[in-house]
């Protein structure tokens, strides 16, 4: 997150007025400019169908606070960066269930904040924290999840400042902390935040990464407006990060008997050192390995290349997804990663700080990658500080449109009386499928002008009816749980991949689906957004087509298996068997999720 100093903040001091009145008119001429450019885009779009998102969390049973340090001021830059949610089917009865993170209670530091709710159908949820053993206490920062031990539960790995927790799924009854035995406690206080699970090596296994914020602690920090990086637009706000030390990332290869060792030195990953936050993983070379982009803060954001033999190469700068187009480190929070204009390829979003525009890499081939962020439309939101984001289909065309949630890091910014809020809305692009995107937020229902100190953002459809679903994580505030009123007639497919033991969750598996004269692509990944996880299952709209031409996966042992001519509007579960063909398990009418 981006901080000024009192006396070289981004905004001009008082004895540079006339400069600053410059600044504003131009700043007022490129708005008009922006606004042109909205609507012409919204021209091109044609009447085309809206969504209506409603937040459905009050009523669905997500009713529960998730404090995180002060709402009207903060004092130390921990209260600003949690937290993330996820999306998992923890007890494997084919409904999404949602874990949040949360920093500590204010007013009982020893009360557990996190908070698992179980999906009990029809869009309801019950709070099984308590019974499923959860007990952790502390400043919780993201989580990630994958079936690390390979017994067809998937387990969940949650970040703190501090020391982070492995929670191993036992038969979809209970999650045992399993840190001490995995060997995954740490040598001393880290900030982790975001985290993925990956086969880096191809041994079969889930290997682990875990980013890393910067190195802080209560005693020490300055307070605010006690050094020149403690200062936002001449108010005094929590320092940080400048002037705090950076720390490294860090990489853990599973040995494949529950247990865990840190290779962050041998494997290349714990050079560069910077301030590290959200991270999304995939193949973004095509060349079979999975790789490791990394959003950082006033940084150079990180591309870890994998090299195939164990070792990781960061090449952000090589490949263009360090900086923006004018060379500068951006604020970076959150990343996403599709192939959003259909050539097969992974492109990477990431949100950042107000007074920056959020960023789209295309990937043109090989991993090599072009800001094309004022091309496609998204140059005009600079007054967001952008968190949680993802790639999804809200309409069924079979184009990635993509959301993401905002919020500012200093609740004073509300004494300046300007555009720069604390609690903010969220901004929807739709997909026009021609390169480009349109903003359409304030024309997609309530859900969508609400405000709030948003972070965490994970995707998933939680009734099974091919209507894609967001749960935010809100702090100070029950979750938003994002839902969309009327569905479209579009047709839909989502494909559940189950892999052999021990990556029984297909991290790291592709697809690629033809259908309707397209054909779209994806890959099964953890971790992402900000801090958070999606729905591991694929989703992929298919706009009027009704079946689905051909269904090409890549398994991660290289495995590849070919399926043809199945049906639209259904949940197709495949499980790793070149040359099976799936069941159709799920029905577009059966909206609770049941055979």
């Amino acid at each position: 997150m981006s901080t000024g100093t009192q006396e070289g903040s981004r905004w001009p001091s008082s004895d540079l007025l006339s400069n600053r009145r410059c600044i504003s008119f131009k700043l007022r001429l490129w708005c008009l400019g922006a606004l042109l450019v909205v609507a012409s885009l919204s021209t091109i779009a044609g009447p085309k169908w809206l969504p209506s998102f409603r937040n459905i969390a009050h009523e669905a049973g997500l009713t529960r606070t998730l404090p995180n340090g002060g709402s009207v001021s903060k004092q130390f830059i921990i209260e600003t960066t949690g937290s993330g949610v996820a999306f998992l089917d923890y007890n494997n009865d084919d409904l999404l269930d949602i874990f949040l993170v949360a920093g500590p209670d204010p007013k009982d530091p020893s009360a557990v904040t996190n908070r698992l709710y179980r999906n009990v159908g029809n869009s309801n949820f019950v709070d099984v924290t308590r019974e499923a053993g959860i007990t952790k206490t502390g400043w919780g920062q993201g989580l990630c999840s994958g079936d690390f031990d390979g017994d067809g539960f998937v387990d969940l790995f949650v970040t703190y400042w501090g020391q982070s927790v492995l929670y191993r799924n036992v038969q979809g009854q209970r999650l045992e902390d399993v840190t001490a035995a995995a060997r995954l406690v740490q040598d001393r206080v880290r900030y982790n935040t975001g985290c993925a699970f990956l086969d880096y090596d191809s041994d079969g296994d889930l290997d682990l990464f875990v980013a890393n914020y910067l190195k802080f602690d209560f005693a020490n920090s300055p307070k605010p407006g006690e050094n020149p990086y403690c200062w936002y637009r001449g108010i005094p706000v929590n320092c940080g990060p400048r002037g705090l030390a950076f720390d490294r990332n860090l990489l853990y290869r599973n040995d494949g008997k529950g247990r865990f060792t840190d290779v962050s030195e041998v494997s290349g990953i714990a050079v560069p050192n910077h301030y590290s936050l959200g991270v999304v993983a995939g193949d973004f070379n095509q060349d079979g390995h999975t790789d490791i982009y990394v959003a950082c803060d006033q940084t150079a954001s990180l591309l870890y290349i994998n090299q195939g033999d164990g070792r990781f190469e960061e090449e952000a700068l090589l490949r263009g997804t360090a900086l923006d187009e004018n060379g500068k480190a951006l604020s970076g929070m959150g990343a996403a990663a599709a192939d959003y204009n259909g050539d097969g390829m992974l492109d990477l979003f990431r949100t950042n700080f107000s007074d920056e525009r959020e960023t789209l890499y295309r990937n043109r081939g090989s991993g090599e990658f072009d800001d094309v962020t004022r091309q496609v439309g998204f140059a005009h939101n600079t007054r967001f500080v952008g968190w949680g984001c993802g790639f999804f289909d809200f309409d069924n065309d079979g184009w990635k449109d993509l959301l993401l949630v905002n919020g500012h890091v200093y609740p004073e910014v509300d004494r300046l009386k300007i555009d720069i809020r604390y609690k903010d809305r969220p901004i929807l692009y739709r997909n026009l499928g021609d390169g480009r995107f349109v903003d359409i937020s304030e024309q997609s229902g309530p859900a969508l002008v609400e405000r709030h100190a948003s972070r965490g953002a994970a995707f998933g459809d939680i009734d099974n009816d091919g209507s894609i679903e967001v749960v935010v994580n809100q702090q100070n505030e029950p979750p938003g749980l994002l839902k969309v009123e009327r569905k479209c007639q579009n047709h839909w497919a989502i494909v559940k991949l189950v892999g052999k033991a021990p990556n029984r969750s297909a991290i790291g598996a592709r697809i690629k689906l033809t259908a309707g004269g397209r054909v779209q692509a994806d890959e099964v990944r953890s971790g992402g957004s900000y801090l958070s996880q999606n729905d591991l299952r694929l989703h992929f709209g298919l706009e009027s087509a009704t079946s689905i031409d051909r269904l090409e996966i890549k398994w991660p042992n290289g495995c590849h298996q070919d399926l043809r001519h199945l049906q639209a509007d259904r949940i197709h579960t495949v499980r790793e068997d070149c040359g099976a063909r799936p069941k159709s398990s799920r029905s577009k009418t059966d909206a609770a999720g049941r055979s």
